[in-house]
C-alpha cells in the first residue's frame, strides 16, 4: 500500500509542475521531502529522466533567444569564465591536496564546481577512472549545494540590487548546475533567464579542455572525450527562432513548456539527493566543496559587480 501510496504521489507531483501549480524552488523542496518520506520507486529511471528532460529544456529555451544577443552575452562571460574556472581549478587541486582528500574525489568536486556540476563530473568520471564511490560522493554535494544555491541567489540578487544582466552572468558562473542556474534565473526575470542559459552552456563548452588537462594529470590514456552535442540543438533553435522560421505562438509554446519540464527536472534531482550518501562522505569533501563554492560565488560576484 505504501508502494502504491508514493508512486501515486510522485506523479501528482509531475502532473502539478507540468500543470503550471509549481515553482523552482517548491520543485526542489517537494522532491528532498519525498524522497525523506517515501523510498523512489523510481530511482533507477530518475537520473537518465533528468539527463534528457534537462537537454530537452534548454534546447527549447533556445527558442526564445536570437543570434545577436547570443554572441554579446558569449562575449561578456567570456574573461570571467576563463578566470573563474583557472582559478577554481587551482585552488581545488590545492585543497584537495590540504585535506588529504582522494585524489580523484577533489577532482571531481572541483570540476563540478568550476564548469558545469553533474555534467562535468559525468563527463570527467571516466577519464580518470573514478569508481561509483567516488561518483556517488561528489554527485550528492553538488546536488546539495545547488538546492541551496536555488533558494539563497535570488535573495542575494534582490540584496545587492543586481540587474537581469548581472544576476544572470552570477547564476551561470557560481551554480554548478545548469538545472539550478536556470531555475534560480527562472524567477529573476526572462532577460535573466536568457543570459544565465547562454553563458552557462557556452560554459559547458570548456568540459573539453578540463577532460584533457585530467587526462595528463591522472596519466590515462585512450579514453573518448565527450562533446555535449546537445548544445548544437540548443544554437540550432536560436538559428530558428532568429530568422522566423515557426511561427511566434509556436515558439512561445516551446519555451513555454521547456519551463515546465525544467521544473519537473528540479522535483527529480530533489528526490535523488541522498542524505544517507550525504552522512557517508565525511566532513572533508563537503567542506572542500563548500569552500571552492563560496570562492566562486564572491570572486564572480564581485568582479560583476565592479
Amino acid at each position: 500500500m505504501r508502494v502504491v501510496l508514493s508512486k501515486l504521489i510522485y506523479v501528482l507531483i509531475i502532473t502539478l509542475a507540468f500543470l503550471g501549480y509549481i515553482n523552482s524552488p517548491v520543485a526542489l523542496l517537494l522532491g528532498f521531502a519525498y524522497t525523506l518520506i517515501f523510498k523512489n520507486a523510481f530511482q533507477s529511471y530518475s537520473y537518465k529522466a533528468i539527463n534528457y528532460l534537462l537537454k530537452i529544456s534548454v534546447v527549447g529555451l533556445g527558442f526564445g533567444m536570437f543570434i545577436k544577443q547570443t554572441i554579446e552575452t558569449s562575449k561578456a562571460g567570456f574573461s570571467l569564465t576563463i578566470y573563474s574556472i583557472i582559478l577554481t581549478v587551482l585552488l581545488g587541486l590545492l585543497l584537495t591536496r590540504l585535506f588529504k582528500i582522494d585524489l580523484k574525489v577533489g577532482h571531481l568536486i572541483t570540476s563540478g564546481t568550476a564548469i558545469c556540476g553533474g555534467s562535468a563530473i559525468a563527463a570527467i568520471s571516466p577519464i580518470i577512472k573514478a569508481n561509483t564511490k567516488n561518483i556517488s560522493i561528489a554527485l550528492a554535494i553538488v546536488f546539495l549545494l545547488n538546492a541551496i544555491a536555488l533558494f539563497v541567489f535570488p535573495v542575494v540578487g534582490h540584496f545587492f540590487n543586481l540587474t537581469q544582466t548581472q544576476f544572470g552572468l552570477w547564476c551561470a558562473v557560481a551554480i554548478h548546475d545548469t538545472s539550478s542556474v536556470v531555475g534560480a534565473a527562472l524567477g529573476y526575470g526572462e532577460e535573466a533567464l536568457q543570459i544565465a542559459t547562454t553563458v552557462k552552456l557556452s560554459r559547458t563548452l570548456w568540459i573539453i579542455p578540463l577532460s584533457i588537462f585530467s587526462m595528463f594529470f591522472f596519466k590515462t590514456k585512450g579514453q573518448k572525450i565527450k562533446f555535449p552535442l546537445f548544445i548544437l540543438l540548443f544554437i540550432a533553435a536560436i538559428v530558428i527562432n532568429s530568422y522566423q522560421i515557426l511561427p511566434k505562438p509556436t515558439t512561445h509554446f516551446i519555451v513555454s513548456i521547456s519551463k515546465r519540464l525544467l521544473i519537473i527536472t528540479l522535483f527529480l534531482i530533489g528526490s535523488t539527493i541522498s542524505v544517507k550518501e550525504l552522512k557517508t562522505t565525511g566532513i572533508k569533501p563537503i567542506l572542500l566543496a563548500v569552500t571552492l563554492w563560496v570562492f566562486i560565488s564572491i570572486f564572480s560576484l564581485m568582479y560583476i559587480m565592479n
